[in-house]
Formats: structure tokens, sequence, C-alpha cells
């Protein structure tokens, strides 16, 4: 299913501290995937389809649907955390629910709940076409902690 549709974006800051981190992260980079929504608690990545990300039969890899979902999530819960704070994943599950076979994968991160130190996610993967139809093909749940910035 898709989220209900928030209308707010995340500040300039806190869209210019998402995208800074995203664009350090090199698996991102290696599969192609970029930010397309930074919303308070929701983020959205798009995988563009090419070989280098699909499998044997043509389908979206599992490893990439699986790896923007996590970032996707991850993200969503660094849009509600302190500037001065950063996230590690402790675990996630995904339930591949149909062959991902698309234009581009989009996945949605929402932060279900929010705490002090653990953050809870819910993860969405849905195969889309440039026409607009989209189809759930993955969906999954994350648990975050939140640790200080260490020094670089």
């Amino acid at each position: 299913m898709d989220e209900p549709e928030r209308l707010e974006e995340a500040s300039a800051g806190v869209q210019e501290r998402v995208r800074a981190s995203f664009d350090q992260q090199g698996p991102m980079a290696h599969l192609g995937a970029r930010l397309t929504r930074i919303a308070p608690g929701v983020v959205h990545i798009a995988l563009p389809a090419r070989p280098e990300v699909t499998q044997q039969h043509g389908y979206f890899h599992a490893g990439a649907t699986s790896s923007i979902a996590d970032s996707a999530g991850g993200y969503a819960a660094f849009t509600l955390f302190p500037e001065d704070t950063e996230l590690l994943t402790v675990e996630y599950k995904i339930n591949l629910l149909a062959p991902a076979l698309g234009d581009r994968l989009e996945a949605v991160g929402t932060v279900l709940k929010a705490g002090r130190t653990l953050t809870v996610c819910q993860l969405e993967v849905f195969a889309a076409l440039d026409d607009g139809t989209r189809k759930l093909v993955a969906n999954g749940q994350q648990t975050l902690i939140r640790v200080s910035r260490t020094a670089q």
C-alpha cells in the first residue's frame, strides 16, 4: 500500500544533511540510486532499471531491492534525528512479494516510531513504469539505533 501523502517537505537544512550523507554512500552510487523525496519521517529512493541491478531473469535483484529499502528507512529516520547524531541499522526484514520488473524501483521508508535510542521504520518497494503504474514488490520493517557523531 502507498503511504498517505504528506504534503510537507523536510527543511532545507535537513534535506541538505540527508543529501550530503547519501552522496557519501558508495553502494547507492554504485547502484545508480537517487533520492526523490525527503520529508519529515519519509524518504523515497529511485533505482532505474539497467543490467547491472537485475538478475538472470531480468528482474531487479533482491540485493538491490533490499539495499534501497534499507537506505530509504535509514534516511527517513535521519530526517528526525538531531544534527549531531547518526544512525546504524540494527536489523531489518524484507519480504519479496512479487518479481520486481519495471522501469525503476521506488523504495519508501516511513518512520513508524521514533525513539530516543531505537527507531522503527516501515519499508516498501514498488516496481514502477514510466506511465505511472506501480506495484508493491517488497515490504519490510527495520530497527535503527541513534549514535553520537564520531570525530572524523
